[in-house]
């Protein structure tokens, strides 16, 4: 408010002791300038109750989209867990220079498939040295799981300096 309106704020009074109208003040500029401070006011408060509403909703928007990716991605993790077929056995040891170790055949690979022989007819260990004593110079098929993923491996069973056809 006009600072010749000797103090007059927004909530003193605007009429003296006995109920008339101050004569120390422009009663009609002080009533004009509160007029307009509230005014003011209002459009104040209607702005930041529109921020208000905006940002709720932004902070919606990004808990859905959030949710949404947790879902996906849940679903994708899911989905490629399904699609990894069951191994039935793992490699624990690999001699370097072998002809396992040669067509990159690693420890801790899970054998899917390993020529003819896969989960579905698999019985035991000599399963695999059949197809191994059959294939002796032949490339065989070998698929793995490593680190979550399938991997084909080319492995040709044959001689050489150490025990056996594989290493």
């Amino acid at each position: 408010l006009p600072s010749q309106q000797k103090g007059v704020g927004m909530n003193e009074p605007l009429v003296d002791a006995e109920g008339f109208p101050r004569d120390d003040i422009d009663l009609y500029q002080v009533r004009t300038a509160r007029h307009n401070i509230i005014c003011l006011q209002n459009d104040h408060k209607a702005l930041m109750k529109q921020v208000e509403e905006a940002l709720h909703q932004l902070h919606a928007r990004e808990k859905e989209k959030h949710a949404r990716d947790e879902a996906e991605a849940l679903a994708e993790a899911m989905s490629q867990n399904q699609s990894l077929p069951q191994a039935f056995a793992k490699v624990n040891a690999v001699t370097p220079g072998s002809p396992a170790s040669i067509s990159g055949l690693q420890v801790d690979d899970e054998i899917v498939e390993f020529g003819s022989v896969n989960v579905n007819n698999f019985q035991n260990l000599q399963n695999i040295a059949t197809v191994v004593q059959h294939s002796e110079g032949r490339p065989l098929s070998v698929t793995v799981i490593r680190s979550g993923k399938k991997v084909h491996v080319g492995l040709t069973p044959k001689r050489w300096a150490g025990k056996g056809l594989l290493g």
